[in-house]
């Protein structure tokens, strides 16, 4: 209502305006034009449409523009009918003569409330042009490519040298990502982890091998840190091992003291050898059990090692633990039946093992060949396991076999 009072008086004005400047056209009766400003207070204060506004105005100033106070007569109390009415000549001035066009542009500059731009207003084609619409983000997509441009979050991981098309590999792992914010939830995380001895440069690394742990809480991975600690892990070698073994923190205290029970009962090893087998090898805590009590038995049933000599093997080579059974067997089998290499041999020397089995027949049938495969400490020209399998061929070839590269690769051809 006060913004209708308003738009009246403003509208006044400009019909006072109008007024000045047909002043000395002013010859109408004084009845109608105030039948007609009433008429326009009435419009005014009901709301409606612009272009009725503007009609009634055009009415308003085709009857008259002069005062909106009632005549001379009508104070006095008498109303004449003749007054009341207009000569057909003034009729005809009235129309030879129309009052200055109030362009609507003018009103609606003097307005408050101008009406806003509809959605279903026509635009030129220069302006469609120009209008740049944002890429709608996918609602569903195999790749968490699809989003890195539209999330700080992803964005950020990737210039810490996190590899997304390996983590999206992960069960869940890129809906986990696409739900974190990077503040609130992943900078704590990156911080507890440089304070555990994580480096800068294999972060990136460590959450592409691990991004669940993102999601755990924080205080949990300070708990288990602690128990680590409790059971006279160094930094260092807390570090090393979290590094080495990036789900090593997922795992609850009851579940790495299970684990940390079961290696030194299985095998009877001391505490102290308990601990310097699972910070050589950390991903036996990680790991499944079944392929570790299957290649112990292995070892004992099938290879026919005593338990002492199964304690050494394990603890000098903690990857036969962890090895495939069959490959265990494949290179037991060829050392010992093939080759005569006998047990205790073996056990001194457990890295040939974790030694490529095509590398260790190659050699071996070389140095026969040459009348120098000779793995008996006691008679001259002995070689160990240790130089068989790990020097390089040109040393191999020269130092051991006592032959040229050359003659190596041209035996090689001839298997």
């Amino acid at each position: 209502m006060a913004l209708g009072v308003r738009q009246v008086s403003r509208w006044c004005c400009l019909l006072k305006t109008a007024r000045a400047a047909e002043f000395p056209r002013r010859r109408r009766s004084s009845s109608i034009t105030a039948q007609a400003c009433h008429e326009f207070v009435s419009l005014a204060l009901r709301p409606s449409r612009n272009d009725i506004f503007l009609w009634r105005l055009q009415a308003c100033r085709h009857v008259s523009v002069g005062s909106c106070s009632p005549p001379d007569s009508a104070k006095d109390g008498s109303f004449s009918s003749e007054s009341n009415l207009p000569s057909p000549v003034e009729q005809e001035q009235a129309k030879a003569k129309p009052l200055p066009d109030l362009n609507a542009k003018i009103l609606y500059e003097d307005w408050d409330d101008v009406p806003p731009s509809s959605a279903l207003e026509e635009i030129s084609e220069e302006a469609a042009v120009q209008i740049i619409a944002e890429p709608l983000l996918p609602l569903q997509s195999s790749t968490l490519r699809d989003y890195v441009d539209h999330s700080e979050t992803l964005a950020k991981l990737v210039h810490l040298g996190v590899d997304l098309s390996q983590v999206e590999k992960r069960q869940k792992a890129g809906q986990l990502l696409l739900t974190l914010d990077f503040e609130k939830d992943i900078k704590k995380i990156l911080l507890f982890l440089k304070d555990v001895g994580v480096e800068d440069n294999q972060l990136g690394t460590f959450l592409t091998k691990n991004p669940y742990i993102l999601a755990e809480d924080l205080e949990a991975l300070e708990t288990r840190v602690a128990y680590l600690k409790s059971k006279k892990f160094g930094k260092a070698e807390i570090a090393q091992m979290v590094s080495r073994a990036p789900y090593l923190l997922l795992f609850s205290v009851e579940r790495l003291d299970n684990r940390l029970g079961f290696f030194k009962n299985e095998l009877g090893f001391s505490v102290k050898k308990t601990k310097d087998l699972v910070i050589r090898l950390p991903r036996l805590l990680t790991g499944k059990l079944e392929p570790v009590k299957e290649n112990l038995q292995v070892c004992q049933i099938e290879l026919g090692f005593q338990r002492n000599e199964i304690q050494e093997i394990v603890f000098k080579t903690p990857k036969i633990l962890t090895a495939s059974s069959n490959k265990l067997k494949q290179t037991f089998d060829y050392l010992h039946n093939i080759m005569g290499i006998p047990h205790h041999m073996l056990t001194r020397f457990p890295q040939v093992f974790n030694s490529r089995l095509l590398r260790i027949k190659e050699r071996h049938m070389f140095l026969t060949f040459l009348g120098r495969a000779q793995y008996d400490p006691a008679q001259p020209s002995y070689i160990s396991l240790d130089q068989l399998v790990s020097l390089p061929d040109e040393v191999f070839c020269t130092e051991i076999a006592k032959a040229s590269i050359q003659d190596f690769e041209k035996f090689l051809k001839t298997l």
